[in-house]
């Protein structure tokens, strides 16, 4: 029996030798259970999935061990031993844990979650935006934008305009937000503006089916340390494929991964398309239908025969227009980012498509930042720093006009006060391009809520013209004169009207009108097929179906001809601005904490640029008396004099909170009265202030703002003041 023991004893003592030394194997490389540093910060996602497969495997190795150590009577201190392996090897696992929790970009949810929070917190509490129809417990996706928030908005629009529509010289316009059927039926949102949506089936709660399928995948990853390596990359890869997944394919997903409604926990219906457009008609018969635009571009395009006739049948030119747009949102979330009314900023860029250089690309050419081509997306690499003309040269840019547009975008969101480190400029992935697009590219800003798409910039090509064009019966082209007369080979397309009206009768109008919009390429091929096959199928716009065209019906053929003039459809390169994504982004972007100067507290501050700050400067007396009072209204009056927004204060509050209030505000400047012949001025972020005299304050304070001087300028040319009294 003593042999028995001795010869057990030794197998569980080499047994927990193996363990301890797989333990010291695996230690080499995660963090020890001590609480010293990470040592693999570097590892990859998928490594560390491996190594907590492989401790979990040695948790239950060791566990086995010790029940085993427990029942055949082993001695105390063995027990413990195999106990202290066991506890150390679930540390380790709780340290790969923590380390795949920050690869996967979970660890940091929970900060990321609070300081939103406060951000949306402060931003409710000082009006800046709250829900809309608040008293009646509000309405999903609509917002109110308060006294501070109008303020910044209308900044960033103003600025907007003076970057874009003043510097470029562009046409602006002003178009309704109702919008005929007809028009939006051209343009394609009738039939292909939607999205796809699943029903709860017992409470019939709307959701997002993307959203959904989006939810549950990065959860999984972010919090499930069980999944495999394969597992992992099964999520990642519908992450990055899921705009192209169709309703079919969404729904299998859903069903796959056991998706249920996120409140009720009830079964979800198949996907189906749902058109986010509000529809309404157009007067009292309700014979006319509309809608309620979804974006504002529309309006450009319909108007571009007289824009081009009042530019002087000069190309290239642009028109811009800033308006509400309105989307039914499925299921609105992420505040100002998803709502169903909200304010487009759009440039329609008309240019000759075999020549869209532009002549002032060299001034932003030089111009360096984080731009993510879509190889690299492919290849799972990350965004790199690169020369925009270089981007361009090398053909990762199509063409010069689209990089000028990328260009002039990043210049203004990095004036607005967007941090240049959390902006890039993504390119889109071949199935998220409209067949028609020759390259498009999303300014991207990081948020709380990840990247978000803020501005489109996307070449068009001539689809939107020639889609109009060929639905209203008008031709939007430009033409190009030649100084001396050119041969060219001309299509030209010749519809025999007696075998169309044998065939079609009422609608011929519309099948010739249709065959004679027909473009090069399409012709040709219905030529051949023609001849070939004696018929073919052709899709009529108008008709909104296809209709058999056979060889009898129409002539094709291509003639030399001299011409005095080239006439063509323009292409179109389109920035497009979601003015709440970008505010909302800015919000977060200035947003910081700081200390009091007791220290018992954390204040709140929005580092605004003078630029889009909602006041640029508030006026204190000191304290209350009468002299100080009257000495604060004449700086007043001539702060309004100078066109410069300002608060004047004269509350018996001490003066440290009423800096903390108007920090809060983001107010850059503070313009405190404590004496009758000069003034100090606070400049928010350094807390620093000057002595200027009253007389000479607002001016000081108006070129700052306008952007003529710095507060560095200011510094070296006013005595510094000491701000502690003042502060306390």
């Amino acid at each position: 029996m003593r042999i028995v023991r001795a010869l057990t004893t030794c197998a569980l003592s080499l047994r927990h030798r193996v363990i301890s030394t797989h333990l010291l194997r695996t230690r080499s490389f995660l963090k020890p259970y001590t609480g010293a540093p990470v040592t693999m910060a570097a590892a990859s996602e998928d490594s560390l999935r491996q190594a907590l497969a492989q401790k979990q495997s040695s948790i239950e190795f060791q566990g086995n061990a010790v029940r085993q150590l427990k029942s055949s009577g082993a001695s105390k201190p063995e027990i413990e031993a195999a106990v202290q392996a066991l506890n150390a090897l679930k540390l380790e696992k709780s340290s790969i844990e923590s380390q795949l929790q920050t690869a996967a970009g979970g660890s940091s949810s929970a900060s990321r979650d609070a300081f939103r929070q406060n951000v949306v917190n402060t931003l409710e509490r000082r009006l800046f935006y709250i829900p809309s129809f608040k008293i009646y417990r509000g309405v999903a996706g609509l917002y109110d934008y308060g006294p501070p928030g109008c303020s910044v908005k209308s900044n960033v629009l103003a600025f907007w305009r003076q970057h874009f529509v003043l510097e470029e010289n562009m046409l602006e316009v002003d178009c309704p937000c109702v919008t005929p059927e007809v028009v939006l039926k051209a343009s394609g949102h009738v039939e292909k503006f939607t999205d796809l949506m699943v029903k709860d089936e017992k409470t019939g709660t709307c959701y997002r089916a993307d959203h959904l399928l989006k939810d549950y995948c990065k959860e999984k990853l972010e919090k499930d340390f069980s999944l495999s390596s394969e597992k992992a990359a099964e999520l990642k890869h519908i992450l990055a494929v899921l705009d192209d997944l169709s309703a079919e394919q969404l729904g299998a997903k859903i069903k796959e991964y056991g998706i249920t409604a996120p409140d009720t926990k009830n079964p979800l219906s198949d996907p189906y398309p749902f058109n986010l457009m509000f529809q309404t008609s157009i007067g009292p018969s309700g014979v006319s239908p509309g809608y309620m635009r979804p974006e504002t571009a529309q309006g450009i395009f319909v108007n571009f025969k007289d824009l081009y006739y009042y530019n002087g049948n000069k190309l290239p030119f642009a028109a811009a227009q800033i308006g509400q747009a309105f989307r039914n949102e499925i299921s609105p979330r992420q505040g100002l980012l998803r709502v169903r009314e909200f304010t487009l900023a759009e440039i329609e860029h008309f240019v000759d498509p075999l020549d869209k250089s532009h002549p002032k690309f060299s001034d932003v050419a030089n111009l360096e930042f984080l731009m993510f081509p879509r190889d690299e997306q492919v290849s799972g690499q990350c965004a790199k720093r690169l020369q925009l003309g270089e981007a361009v040269s090398s053909g990762i840019v199509n063409n010069e006009t689209l990089g000028y547009f990328i260009g002039r975008v990043y210049l203004f969101l990095t004036r607005l006060g967007i941090d240049k480190e959390r902006l890039r400029f993504r390119q889109h992935l071949a199935n998220e391009m409209a067949h028609y697009a020759a390259d498009c590219w999303d300014a991207e800003i990081e948020s709380s809520y990840g990247w978000i798409e803020c501005v489109g910039i996307a070449d068009r090509s001539a689809y939107d013209l020639r889609a109009h064009s060929e639905k209203s019966s008008v031709a939007l082209v430009a033409q190009e004169k030649f100084s001396e007369p050119r041969e060219v080979e001309k299509l030209v397309i010749t519809p025999l009207k007696k075998e169309l009206g044998l065939a079609f009768k009422g609608n011929q109008k519309m099948v010739t009108e249709a065959l004679e919009a027909m473009e090069e390429k399409v012709a040709m091929e219905m030529k051949a097929d023609l001849e070939s096959k004696g018929e073919v199928e052709f899709h009529v716009c108008t008709l909104g179906k296809n209709v058999t065209i056979k060889k009898s019906m129409v002539s094709i053929s291509k003639e030399k001809k001299k011409e005095h003039q080239r006439v063509f459809t323009p292409s179109v390169i389109e920035p497009s601005f979601g003015i709440g994504r970008i505010i909302y982004c800015l919000y977060e972007h200035s947003f910081y904490t700081r200390p009091s100067k007791g220290g018992d507290e954390q204040l709140n501050v929005f580092r605004f640029p003078p630029l889009v700050a909602p006041i640029k400067c508030t006026v204190f007396p000191l304290v209350q008396n009468q002299q100080y009072e009257e000495v604060a209204k004449l700086i007043s009056k001539s702060l309004t004099a100078a066109g410069i927004s300002h608060k004047i204060d004269i509350t018996g509050t001490s003066i440290g909170k009423r800096y903390a209030r108007t920090d809060e505000l983001g107010v850059p400047f503070a313009i405190t009265v404590d004496s009758t012949s000069s003034v100090t001025v606070r400049e928010r972020d350094s807390k620093d202030q000057v002595r200027v005299s009253t007389d000479k304050v607002a001016s000081v304070v108006r070129e700052v703002t306008d952007g003529v001087s710095t507060w560095a300028d200011v510094l070296k040319m006013y005595p510094l003041h000491s701000s502690e009294t003042a502060e306390e």
